[in-house]
């Protein structure tokens, strides 16, 4: 009998655990669906092989920082992926070899956020790559490159919440200004009426 008793407790308790976990405000909850939906990273490469092991703990360690990883290896599909989707703020790590025609073509998109260049000489490619500004690093190793996307991802959670607030604040703004128009009407339509109802009087 203590054993079942102990197995309903136990099964209750984790209840309460689980009605008590969705503790975090909607905004919140909104704010991470939102982040989910419209970030990607883009990663294009020639020499991407899913099949092999270091390539997919690239996209692994990738996907803990944002949710969607599209590998490329051919520079149109790439692109063609960028101008059929708009709504999604794209981060682009490409090799150097496709990086300059790449970089070109899509860097008037108003959803690329930042380029990164995944390499095996720096060198080579800082002449052209410094001319963008959007370019934020050569790089020859995944790690640099995961650490500068997740302050890269952060700083655009920021950009979010910021122009959130703004929005909050337009609204809660025009409400007062309608409710102060309503005020206003309704005092000069009560002022008409006691003087039609003093000129009545007078007369």
């Amino acid at each position: 009998m203590s054993g079942k008793h102990s197995k309903n407790t136990t099964s209750k308790s984790k209840a309460t655990v689980n009605a008590k976990t969705p503790t975090t405000s909607l905004a919140t909850t909104r704010f991470r669906c939102s982040r989910i939906e419209n970030y990607v990273v883009i990663w294009a490469d020639r020499n991407i092989d899913l099949n092999k092991l270091d390539c997919q703990n690239t996209i692994a360690n990738l996907r803990g920082i944002v949710n969607q990883v599209n590998p490329y290896t051919k520079l149109e599909e790439c692109i063609e992926w960028l101008n059929e989707n708009k709504e999604e703020t794209a981060f682009i790590i490409t090799s150097g070899a496709l990086g300059q025609q790449l970089v070109s073509e899509i860097y008037s998109m108003p959803t690329l956020d930042a380029v990164y260049i995944f390499c095996g000489n720096k060198q080579r490619h800082k002449a052209w790559a410094k001319k963008w500004m959007k370019i934020k690093g050569i790089h020859t190793a995944i790690k640099p490159i995961c650490k500068a996307l997740q302050l890269d991802v952060m700083q655009c959670d920021q950009d979010n919440i910021s122009i959130s607030i703004m929005g909050m604040n337009e609204d809660v703004s025009m409400q007062n200004l309608n409710q102060l128009e309503s005020k206003f009407i309704y005092s000069q339509l009560l002022k008409e009426t006691l003087l039609e109802m003093k000129h009545d009087q007078q007369a």
